[in-house]
């Protein structure tokens, strides 16, 4: 099972659940404090709502591709690093509520995809972004911003 994920950086989330809820017709997968997701089946969707601050406009916080297992993890590092993108892998990390292994990579306008497997539900929303470096070619850390994901500085 693979799926595209999008995470949105969202000011009202008790909105966007509602929202997205009635969109989708599906309830969210998890819900916690400041963060939420919908697994939604049709079409095959991970959709992210990170809480951000009060009277922002909605915004791209990353993009993804969910996989299931942690060798198909492995495998896309090997084939985006063949393939001549830079990469940043990232095991056993907590991210959006869940132990995570994950690599990223960076598009040309700047967005932070990731692929990833989830391994376990965790108990912190978890700040990967933290330690993680942005795969701009160049490792530099990114800026922690209370989220996941790799962020361009």
């Amino acid at each position: 099972m693979s799926r595209v994920q999008l995470a949105l950086r969202v000011a009202d989330l008790e909105a966007s659940i509602a929202f997205y809820s009635r969109l989708f017709g599906a309830e969210p997968a998890k819900i916690r404090p400041g963060y939420a997701n919908f697994a939604v089946t049709e079409p095959p969707l991970k959709l992210v709502l990170l809480e951000g601050e009060t009277g922002e406009a909605t915004r791209l916080d990353h993009l993804g591709v969910e996989v299931a297992t942690t060798d198909e993890v492995a495998a896309a590092t090997s084939r985006l690093a063949e393939s001549g993108l830079a990469t940043f892998a990232q095991n056993d990390t907590s991210c959006c509520y869940a132990l995570q292994d994950k690599v990223w990579v960076t598009a040309p306008g700047a967005e932070p995809w990731e692929v990833y497997t989830v391994k376990a539900d965790a108990d912190t929303l978890g700040t990967s972004a933290d330690d993680a470096c942005c795969a701009t070619g160049q490792a530099e850390p990114a800026p922690a911003r209370g989220g996941c994901g790799c962020r361009p500085s």
